[in-house]
């Protein structure tokens, strides 16, 4: 068998921004995911502990990023309508995510999300000719400054 061949539509879409998605970080939002994960770290869940903390507010646990300030957020399924109608193949595959942190998040921060794909290569894997798609969303704060990337691969068959 031979490694999936990258149309060229889809390569043109390397790069290429989705509309950003504005986050808001808040206190209840924090403290519901923590428990909901079974995360007791007084940081994420007492707001008197927090706030005489070096922080000085409730933070967010790793990777959260609030909730969509606004009508929705990304739409993962609509993105994944147009790389199949670009060519990329039906089968769909979850490769898991990898989080780069660079700044703590914690409650009243809102987070702008700026989504792009980053790679798409073709590979022969066990269940044949394969479409690696590497989404890369980062994620920039208030001030303009980056706190996190989070990387999606998405693998298609």
């Amino acid at each position: 068998m031979a490694a999936f061949v990258v149309p060229d539509a889809l390569k043109a879409m390397v790069g290429q921004k989705e509309e950003p998605v504005v986050y808001k970080i808040e206190e209840g939002a924090i403290q519901r995911y923590a428990r909901s994960v079974g995360d007791s770290n007084p940081l994420y869940n007492d707001v008197d502990y927090a706030t005489n903390s070096e922080f000085g507010r409730l933070m967010a646990p790793p990777a959260f990023v609030g909730w969509p300030v606004g009508a929705s957020g990304f739409d993962v399924f609509r993105f994944i309508e147009k790389l199949i109608k670009a060519g990329a193949p039906m089968g769909l595959l979850d490769g898991g995510v990898e989080y780069e942190f660079f700044s703590p998040v914690g409650a009243n921060d809102y987070l702008i999300a700026s989504v792009k794909i980053a790679n798409i290569e073709g590979r022969e894997t066990k269940m044949g000719p394969t479409m690696v798609t590497t989404v890369e969303t980062t994620y920039t704060n208030q001030r303009g400054g980056v706190v996190m990337i989070a990387r999606n691969t998405f693998l298609s068959f």
